[in-house]
């Protein structure tokens, strides 16, 4: 890399989730690579990470359930799920402010849950760029989905009192913008999924938002997985990070793979689970807490995922066919994006029986149809350009040239 003709300051502000921060960290690498200084605040569990791409860490403590909590944590309703972030970022912003005084960035990049990141780049008049790692909204969505999902919640006291603090804590940092519109409707945002799994994708104001694709390195780091020689076919099962504590389902897997002749499983079942929970396992059934996924899913026939938005585009970049089984927020809709772009079937937790799930393990598999759509999205994501171009792009806004 040459260094740049104007080095910057690029500060990097996310939350503690690995869905969150694992697609920003290649960008992160890449622009240190070309010379910025790039500052990444970020709470302690993922400082060693971050640390690892180059970037100054700048720790702060956050409020929200960790990395590894358990999914209960959250709550179950809307206001459950969104209240906690307001929380988090009112308490958070004195912290940001201290940790960069007197070393204020030329340009702030930030994740969609960060909120301070939008304030301080109002603060400071320095543009801000979002790096969205799941879909964007699109002309209509607000009339579409946001109005009937919040309208019960809007009619309850604490719907109200929820807006009301938001839109006070804005106007105190000198913001008129409707708390909605804040969230959901950036001036620029990078967009760290392919386009193919963008709902409405013709309907995105592509002056604001740019589908870079996946942002992904070699993952050497994550260690490898080797194929056993005897396995005629492999599959990979993961439920993500967060929503792993299921050993009945995980047992179903079991049922389903392991008994097929000639098929090797590899079951990834997270902190929560035991191998001594799942019964007997066959000698073809790898349980692991954890595996280095995409090394696995190069070497796989077929990947059962939540259908989460990393996984997701690792399923696509690999050619891998897949079974979605989603489990909350924006995997139902992945999951019915997977299936209608012909690589995929969309499994309801509820239906995922044994039975079911090997069904469509045997009609995916060497199916030429679903191989020759997984190729021809494979090389469209290619084409997007990943790391260099949002790297190029965050240079054209430091540039005041914008770009697309």
């Amino acid at each position: 890399m040459t260094t740049p003709a104007h080095p910057a300051h690029i500060a990097m502000f996310s939350i503690a989730a690995h869905g969150h921060v694992n697609p920003s960290l290649e960008v992160v690498r890449e622009l240190v690579a070309r010379g910025h200084r790039v500052t990444y605040a970020i709470p302690p569990a993922f400082a060693e990470k971050v640390a690892e791409t180059g970037a100054e860490v700048r720790t702060w403590r956050s409020t929200l359930p960790g990395p590894d909590a358990d999914p209960e944590a959250w709550g179950s309703t809307l206001l459950d799920n969104v209240e906690p972030f307001l929380d988090d970022a009112i308490q958070a912003l004195p912290q940001l402010v201290a940790a960069y005084e007197g070393d204020e960035p030329d340009l702030v990049l930030h994740d969609i849950t960060s909120y301070p990141a939008r304030v301080l780049a109002h603060r400071w008049g320095v543009p801000a760029v979002s790096l969205s790692p799941n879909l964007v909204a699109w002309d209509g969505y607000e009339q579409e989905v946001g109005e009937p999902m919040w309208e019960e919640p809007k009619k309850t006291e604490r719907g109200r009192a929820y807006y009301a603090r938001f839109e006070g804590w804005l106007a105190e940092n000198g913001i008129t913008e409707h708390p909605d519109s804040f969230v959901g409707r950036p001036a620029r945002s990078l967009v760290l999924i392919p386009r193919a799994l963008q709902p409405n994708a013709d309907r995105v104001d592509e002056r604001v938002h740019t589908f870079v694709g996946a942002c992904q390195g070699d993952r050497a780091a994550e260690g490898e997985w080797a194929r056993p020689r005897d396995a005629e076919k492999v599959v990979l099962v993961s439920l993500g990070s967060a929503f792993t504590k299921q050993p009945g389902f995980y047992r179903e897997f079991v049922r389903a793979f392991g008994e097929l002749p000639g098929w090797h499983t590899v079951l990834q079942v997270g902190r929560y689970v035991d191998a001594s929970e799942l019964g007997d396992l066959p000698a073809s059934v790898e349980v692991r807490s954890w595996v280095p996924q995409l090394a696995v899913l190069r070497q796989a026939d077929l990947f059962v995922t939540h259908a989460g938005a990393g996984g997701s585009q690792e399923g696509l970049a690999t050619a891998t066919p897949m079974i979605a089984v989603p489990q909350a927020v924006d995997q139902f809709g992945n999951a019915e994006m997977l299936q209608g772009l012909g690589v995929a079937r969309y499994l309801p937790k509820e239906e995922a029986t044994a039975e079911r799930l090997r069904e469509a393990a045997l009609a995916l598999v060497d199916a030429p149809e679903v191989a020759g759509r997984l190729k021809a999205i494979q090389a469209e994501m290619a084409a997007e350009g990943g790391t260099r171009r949002a790297a190029d792009l965050i240079e054209a806004e430091l540039s005041g040239g914008g770009g697309r």
